[in-house]
Protein backbone atom coordinates (compact mmCIF):
# COMPACT_ATOMS: atom_id res chain seq x y z
CA UNK A 1 0.00 0.00 0.00
CA UNK A 2 1.13 3.62 -0.85
CA UNK A 3 1.75 5.85 1.91
CA UNK A 4 -1.11 8.10 3.29
CA UNK A 5 -1.38 11.91 1.62
CA UNK A 6 -4.24 14.53 2.41
CA UNK A 7 -5.93 13.99 -0.79
CA UNK A 8 -6.61 10.30 0.17
CA UNK A 9 -8.85 11.55 2.55
CA UNK A 10 -12.01 10.84 0.43
CA UNK A 11 -11.09 7.01 -0.60
CA UNK A 12 -13.53 4.37 0.55
CA UNK A 13 -13.73 0.65 0.70
CA UNK A 14 -17.02 -1.41 -0.06
CA UNK A 15 -17.07 -4.64 2.09
CA UNK A 16 -20.24 -6.07 0.88
CA UNK A 17 -21.01 -8.17 4.13
CA UNK A 18 -20.17 -5.51 6.20
CA UNK A 19 -22.38 -3.41 4.68
CA UNK A 20 -24.96 -5.63 3.87
CA UNK A 21 -25.18 -5.95 8.08
CA UNK A 22 -25.95 -2.51 8.58
CA UNK A 23 -28.31 -1.89 5.87
CA UNK A 24 -30.35 -5.16 7.83
CA UNK A 25 -29.44 -3.91 11.09
CA UNK A 26 -30.89 -0.57 10.03
CA UNK A 27 -34.02 -1.47 8.56
CA UNK A 28 -34.82 -3.74 11.16
CA UNK A 29 -34.50 -1.10 13.83
CA UNK A 30 -36.38 1.48 12.02
CA UNK A 31 -38.99 -0.78 11.38
CA UNK A 32 -39.39 -1.83 14.67
CA UNK A 33 -39.25 1.81 16.18
CA UNK A 34 -41.95 2.88 13.26
CA UNK A 35 -44.25 -0.19 15.05
CA UNK A 36 -44.11 0.92 18.67
CA UNK A 37 -46.27 3.70 19.77
CA UNK A 38 -44.28 6.93 20.83
CA UNK A 39 -40.82 5.62 20.60
CA UNK A 40 -38.45 8.55 20.69
CA UNK A 41 -37.09 10.39 18.13
CA UNK A 42 -34.21 11.11 19.77
CA UNK A 43 -33.21 7.27 20.22
CA UNK A 44 -33.80 6.79 16.53
CA UNK A 45 -31.53 9.88 15.97
CA UNK A 46 -29.06 7.88 18.29
CA UNK A 47 -28.71 5.16 16.56
CA UNK A 48 -28.87 6.53 13.17
CA UNK A 49 -25.81 8.56 14.33
CA UNK A 50 -24.01 5.26 15.66
CA UNK A 51 -24.71 3.52 12.31
CA UNK A 52 -23.15 6.56 10.12
CA UNK A 53 -19.77 6.56 12.62
CA UNK A 54 -19.56 2.55 12.48
CA UNK A 55 -19.86 3.07 8.24
CA UNK A 56 -17.36 6.03 8.62
CA UNK A 57 -14.46 3.79 10.86
CA UNK A 58 -14.84 0.64 8.43
CA UNK A 59 -15.52 1.69 5.11
CA UNK A 60 -14.50 5.55 5.06
CA UNK A 61 -10.46 6.66 4.64
CA UNK A 62 -10.46 5.01 8.04
CA UNK A 63 -11.01 1.35 7.43
CA UNK A 64 -8.71 1.51 4.22
CA UNK A 65 -5.82 2.33 5.95
CA UNK A 66 -6.44 0.36 9.79
CA UNK A 67 -4.00 -2.41 9.01
CA UNK A 68 -1.32 0.07 7.01
CA UNK A 69 -0.74 2.21 10.80
CA UNK A 70 -1.56 1.13 14.00
CA UNK A 71 -2.41 5.00 14.94
CA UNK A 72 -5.18 4.58 12.21
CA UNK A 73 -5.90 1.27 13.62
CA UNK A 74 -6.27 2.88 17.49
CA UNK A 75 -8.73 5.62 15.56
CA UNK A 76 -10.84 3.14 14.22
CA UNK A 77 -10.84 1.38 17.72
CA UNK A 78 -12.15 4.57 19.61
CA UNK A 79 -14.91 4.90 16.74
CA UNK A 80 -16.67 1.82 17.70
CA UNK A 81 -16.47 1.35 21.33
CA UNK A 82 -16.17 5.15 22.85
CA UNK A 83 -18.33 6.78 20.12
CA UNK A 84 -20.56 4.47 18.31
CA UNK A 85 -21.41 2.10 21.05
CA UNK A 86 -22.69 4.94 23.37
CA UNK A 87 -24.81 6.28 20.46
CA UNK A 88 -26.29 2.53 20.46
CA UNK A 89 -26.43 2.33 23.87
CA UNK A 90 -28.44 5.88 24.07
CA UNK A 91 -30.91 3.79 21.25
CA UNK A 92 -31.98 1.19 23.35
CA UNK A 93 -31.68 -1.91 20.72
CA UNK A 94 -32.97 -4.25 24.12
CA UNK A 95 -35.88 -1.98 25.05
CA UNK A 96 -37.24 -1.97 21.31
CA UNK A 97 -36.86 -5.54 20.86
CA UNK A 98 -38.64 -6.55 24.42
CA UNK A 99 -41.47 -3.81 23.04
CA UNK A 100 -41.47 -5.77 19.86
CA UNK A 101 -40.93 -9.68 21.06
CA UNK A 102 -43.87 -11.80 22.94
CA UNK A 103 -43.47 -13.55 26.27
CA UNK A 104 -40.63 -15.89 25.08
CA UNK A 105 -38.94 -13.05 24.05
CA UNK A 106 -38.91 -11.32 27.52
CA UNK A 107 -38.26 -14.82 29.05
CA UNK A 108 -34.75 -14.79 27.16
CA UNK A 109 -33.98 -10.79 27.54
CA UNK A 110 -34.95 -12.17 31.60
CA UNK A 111 -32.99 -14.93 32.00
CA UNK A 112 -29.84 -15.93 33.33
CA UNK A 113 -27.58 -15.46 30.65
CA UNK A 114 -28.48 -12.54 29.22
CA UNK A 115 -28.94 -11.02 32.91
CA UNK A 116 -25.62 -11.91 33.62
CA UNK A 117 -24.00 -10.67 30.61
CA UNK A 118 -25.84 -7.48 30.58
CA UNK A 119 -24.69 -6.99 34.82
CA UNK A 120 -23.34 -3.69 35.11
CA UNK A 121 -19.84 -5.87 37.26
CA UNK A 122 -20.14 -8.18 33.89
CA UNK A 123 -20.13 -5.65 31.84
CA UNK A 124 -17.30 -3.48 33.26
CA UNK A 125 -15.06 -6.72 33.63
CA UNK A 126 -15.38 -7.20 30.34
CA UNK A 127 -14.42 -3.74 28.96
CA UNK A 128 -11.75 -4.08 31.91
CA UNK A 129 -9.94 -6.98 30.69
CA UNK A 130 -11.44 -6.38 26.74
CA UNK A 131 -8.97 -3.61 26.17
CA UNK A 132 -5.90 -4.47 26.89
CA UNK A 133 -6.20 -8.31 25.09
CA UNK A 134 -7.52 -6.38 21.94
CA UNK A 135 -4.30 -4.55 21.89
CA UNK A 136 -1.35 -5.60 23.72
CA UNK A 137 -1.52 -9.75 22.95
CA UNK A 138 -1.16 -11.72 19.60
CA UNK A 139 -4.59 -11.56 19.04
CA UNK A 140 -3.96 -7.99 17.70
CA UNK A 141 -1.46 -9.72 14.98
CA UNK A 142 -3.63 -12.57 14.10
CA UNK A 143 -6.38 -9.66 13.38
CA UNK A 144 -3.91 -7.94 11.25
CA UNK A 145 -3.45 -11.80 9.07
CA UNK A 146 -6.96 -12.80 9.23
CA UNK A 147 -10.10 -10.84 7.79
CA UNK A 148 -12.63 -12.71 9.86
CA UNK A 149 -11.23 -12.06 13.24
CA UNK A 150 -10.11 -8.57 11.76
CA UNK A 151 -14.49 -8.49 11.44
CA UNK A 152 -14.97 -10.24 13.89
CA UNK A 153 -12.76 -7.62 16.39
CA UNK A 154 -15.07 -4.88 15.17
CA UNK A 155 -18.22 -6.51 16.39
CA UNK A 156 -16.75 -7.26 19.66
CA UNK A 157 -15.58 -3.40 19.85
CA UNK A 158 -19.28 -2.36 19.55
CA UNK A 159 -21.16 -5.15 21.81
CA UNK A 160 -18.56 -4.63 24.76
CA UNK A 161 -18.98 -1.53 24.12
CA UNK A 162 -22.43 -1.32 24.34
CA UNK A 163 -22.60 -3.17 27.28
CA UNK A 164 -20.49 -0.81 28.93
CA UNK A 165 -22.59 2.45 27.80
CA UNK A 166 -25.73 0.39 28.44
CA UNK A 167 -25.04 0.54 32.01
CA UNK A 168 -23.57 3.51 32.10
CA UNK A 169 -26.57 5.64 30.84
CA UNK A 170 -28.75 3.27 32.84
CA UNK A 171 -32.02 3.96 30.40
CA UNK A 172 -32.90 0.29 29.48
CA UNK A 173 -34.49 -1.98 31.11
CA UNK A 174 -32.73 -4.05 33.86
CA UNK A 175 -30.38 -3.63 36.72
CA UNK A 176 -29.42 0.20 37.13
CA UNK A 177 -26.84 1.76 38.55
CA UNK A 178 -27.75 4.59 40.97
CA UNK A 179 -27.18 8.08 38.83
CA UNK A 180 -24.46 9.34 41.43
CA UNK A 181 -22.78 6.29 41.20
CA UNK A 182 -22.55 6.41 37.54
CA UNK A 183 -19.58 8.90 37.07
CA UNK A 184 -17.50 6.19 39.55
CA UNK A 185 -18.62 3.87 37.12
CA UNK A 186 -16.94 4.91 33.85
CA UNK A 187 -14.42 6.98 35.64
CA UNK A 188 -12.97 3.52 36.64
CA UNK A 189 -12.99 2.20 33.31
CA UNK A 190 -10.07 5.02 32.49
CA UNK A 191 -7.24 3.47 33.71
CA UNK A 192 -7.55 0.82 31.26
CA UNK A 193 -7.41 2.86 28.21
CA UNK A 194 -4.66 5.55 30.19
CA UNK A 195 -2.61 1.92 30.47
CA UNK A 196 -2.80 0.15 27.39
CA UNK A 197 -1.85 3.64 25.62
CA UNK A 198 0.85 3.75 27.98
CA UNK A 199 1.92 0.30 27.28
CA UNK A 200 2.21 0.94 23.78
CA UNK A 201 3.55 4.81 23.71
CA UNK A 202 6.44 3.01 25.79
CA UNK A 203 6.89 -0.18 23.55
CA UNK A 204 10.76 -0.83 22.88
CA UNK A 205 10.04 -2.91 19.50
CA UNK A 206 7.26 -3.31 17.54
CA UNK A 207 4.62 -5.57 19.24
CA UNK A 208 2.80 -6.19 16.14
CA UNK A 209 5.27 -8.40 13.43
CA UNK A 210 2.68 -8.73 10.84
CA UNK A 211 2.98 -4.74 10.66
CA UNK A 212 6.07 -5.35 8.57
CA UNK A 213 3.46 -6.84 5.45
CA UNK A 214 1.27 -4.25 6.03
CA UNK A 215 2.78 -1.26 6.05
CA UNK A 216 3.24 1.21 3.46
CA UNK A 217 6.17 0.85 1.08
CA UNK A 218 9.19 2.53 2.28
CA UNK A 219 8.20 2.03 6.16
CA UNK A 220 11.49 1.07 8.01
CA UNK A 221 11.33 -0.80 11.27
CA UNK A 222 12.00 2.49 13.24
CA UNK A 223 9.03 4.10 11.63
CA UNK A 224 6.27 1.52 12.43
CA UNK A 225 8.01 1.45 15.74
CA UNK A 226 7.29 5.36 15.66
CA UNK A 227 3.60 4.91 14.35
CA UNK A 228 2.93 2.38 16.82
CA UNK A 229 3.63 4.81 19.79
CA UNK A 230 1.59 7.56 18.22
CA UNK A 231 -1.10 4.98 18.37
CA UNK A 232 -0.78 4.64 21.85
CA UNK A 233 -0.73 8.28 22.71
CA UNK A 234 -4.11 8.28 20.69
CA UNK A 235 -5.63 5.75 23.06
CA UNK A 236 -4.18 7.14 26.03
CA UNK A 237 -4.65 10.86 25.17
CA UNK A 238 -8.05 10.25 23.05
CA UNK A 239 -9.51 7.70 25.01
CA UNK A 240 -8.97 9.59 28.01
CA UNK A 241 -11.14 12.67 26.57
CA UNK A 242 -13.72 10.92 25.20
CA UNK A 243 -13.95 8.94 28.78
CA UNK A 244 -14.37 12.42 30.19
CA UNK A 245 -16.83 13.88 27.63
CA UNK A 246 -18.84 10.98 27.59
CA UNK A 247 -19.14 11.61 31.83
CA UNK A 248 -20.93 15.23 30.90
CA UNK A 249 -24.64 13.95 30.04
CA UNK A 250 -24.17 11.09 32.94
CA UNK A 251 -23.32 14.04 35.29
CA UNK A 252 -26.37 16.24 33.99
CA UNK A 253 -28.84 13.07 34.48
CA UNK A 254 -27.75 12.77 37.56
CA UNK A 255 -28.37 16.73 38.55
CA UNK A 256 -31.97 16.13 37.17
CA UNK A 257 -32.33 13.25 39.34
CA UNK A 258 -31.40 15.14 42.30
CA UNK A 259 -33.28 17.73 41.17
CA UNK A 260 -36.66 15.95 40.80
CA UNK A 261 -36.40 14.32 44.75
CA UNK A 262 -35.65 17.60 45.79
CA UNK A 263 -38.73 18.78 44.30
CA UNK A 264 -40.71 15.40 45.09
CA UNK A 265 -39.81 16.13 49.18
CA UNK A 266 -40.18 19.45 48.94
CA UNK A 267 -43.87 18.86 47.90
CA UNK A 268 -44.02 16.66 50.13
CA UNK A 269 -43.11 18.41 53.45
CA UNK A 270 -45.72 21.67 51.68
CA UNK A 271 -48.88 18.65 51.54
CA UNK A 272 -47.40 17.73 55.57
CA UNK A 273 -46.89 21.50 56.50
CA UNK A 274 -43.59 21.29 57.40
Amino acid sequence: MTPFVWRDVTQFQIDPVGIAIMVVATVAYLFGAHRVPGWSRGRRVAFLAGMLVTFLAVESVVGVYDRAYFSDHMIQHLLLIMVAAPLFALSAPLDLVRALGGPRTTRVLDGRVMTTLLHPLVAFALYFVFIPVAHLTSLFNLMLLHDWIHQAEHIAFLAVGYDFFRSAFGLEVGRRIPPGLRLVYVMAAVPVDTFTGLALAMASHNPFPAYRSFAPVGSTTASILSNVHFGGAIMWIGGDALMLALCIPIAVAWVRDETRKTAELDAKLDALGL
